[in-house]
């Protein structure tokens, strides 16, 4: 790649979700990167470049996803751009598609399953080609899941000498609001399998990011079920429909490191006894994120934000029938606090770190893009523990 202006650009830096990116990225990096905060209005983005001390100093930048031109220009003028603007079946397409014509990486929190598969099959060869890596859904989905799966197996292959063919992914507490972003992307992918029935195949299949492969029968996870050796009762979470298919597409991109037969499921703990059921079953028959979604550019306070956390385990099976467990936690509320920090990193990451010998261009997801360098990363500066149990 030429050299660039910037090592980032902030799209979407007016929202919600972008400003908390643009206040992590001054606050925990100033000057000492090259970064813009990129919209649609360039009142708008000074008026909020003022509003949160961020220097002066810092370009700005107009572009605006209904006008591509101004998609291509910004697209030009970076090594990653970062976007918080969705939902990216609506807002994205265009913006992808100019940095893959640029060879200029991108980052995103996209959890559009069906929207992917279509970038997947129209973009990677071109992304190949052109040399820009592209990297969905590096926020809570699907971060501490891709990439604690990646953690467990790396230590499973050290300790046993080969990965574990069967993990569980639960979540073991967790304090925040899924963000409006991610109710909105919900609701357009839902009007859209009402006009594209096959869309519902799609979402159903955990392999439908993987091209050609059709692995083995996964665990539903869709009904409560007690889980004798943890002690607890498991409700469907409410992520693990996008974050099984990023962690089964994280395998195939890594050659099928976790192994061709791996099986994966991501389930909620509700705790033990007739509690612990009443809890599962409730969780299971809860629509209130269809019913009552959080609005689009909307989110919770600061102090909310502060207080906010996540805990998930992972319990991976050996050949042998040993159990490991890993456990990843965040400092933040997911919907927010932490996915706005996760992905500044992984968009540094990609710029200062990730060598395009190691990782050229395509279509990712974090664990095959980024793996360990990105968990380094968001230890050091995130909040993000990645730790192993047993």
């Amino acid at each position: 790649m030429a050299e660039r202006e910037f090592d980032v650009i902030i799209y979407g830096a007016t929202g919600f979700t972008g400003r908390l990116v643009a206040e992590y990225m001054n606050n925990e990096y100033g000057s000492s990167v090259k970064w813009a905060m990129a919209g649609r209005s360039m009142d708008k983005l000074t008026s909020v470049r003022d509003e949160m001390g961020v220097s002066k100093h810092t370009a700005l930048i107009v572009a605006d996803s209904s006008n591509v031109s101004t998609l291509k220009d910004m697209a030009g003028r970076t090594k990653v751009v970062l976007t918080t603007v969705g939902p990216y079946q609506l807002y994205g397409t265009d913006l992808l598609s100019a940095c893959v014509d640029a060879g200029t990486d991108y980052v995103d929190l996209s959890g559009e399953p069906a929207w992917m598969y279509d970038t997947v099959r129209e973009f990677d060869a071109k992304a190949k080609a052109s040399g820009a890596r592209i990297v969905h859904s590096c926020g809570f989905d699907s971060i501490p899941f891709d990439l604690g799966v990646l953690f467990l197996q790396e230590h499973a292959k050290e300790k046993t000498g080969a990965p574990c063919p069967k993990i569980r992914g639960r979540v073991r507490k967790m304090k925040g609001t899924f963000s409006g972003g991610t109710a909105a992307s919900f609701g357009e992918t839902m009007k859209r399998a009402g006009r594209e029935p096959e869309i519902i195949g799609r979402l159903k299949d955990p392999f439908s990011l993987v091209p050609d492969f059709e692995g083995p029968k996964q665990p539903s996870g869709s009904k409560p079920i007690h889980e004798d050796d943890l002690g607890s009762w498991a409700a469907p979470f409410i992520m693990a429909s996008i974050n099984t298919k990023n962690v089964h597409r994280s395998n195939a991109l890594l050659g099928h490191a976790y192994g061709e037969d791996f099986t994966y499921d991501e389930m909620m703990l509700t705790g033990p006894g007739e509690q612990g059921e009443q809890m599962a079953n409730f969780i299971a028959s809860d629509n209130s994120m269809a019913k009552n979604p959080p609005k689009l550019g909307e989110g919770p306070s600061k102090e909310e934000r502060e207080t906010g956390f996540y805990d998930v385990m992972f319990v991976g099976t050996t050949k042998d029938g040993e159990t490991l467990i890993a456990g990843v936690t965040g400092d933040k509320d997911p919907g927010y606090g932490s996915t706005s920090k996760m992905i500044a990193e992984s968009a540094l990451c990609l710029a200062l770190d990730i060598d395009r010998n190691e990782t050229p261009g395509g279509l990712y997801t974090p664990a095959p893009a980024m793996g360990m360098t990105l968990v380094l990363r968001l230890v050091e500066h995130a909040g993000l523990t990645f730790e192993m149990e047993s």
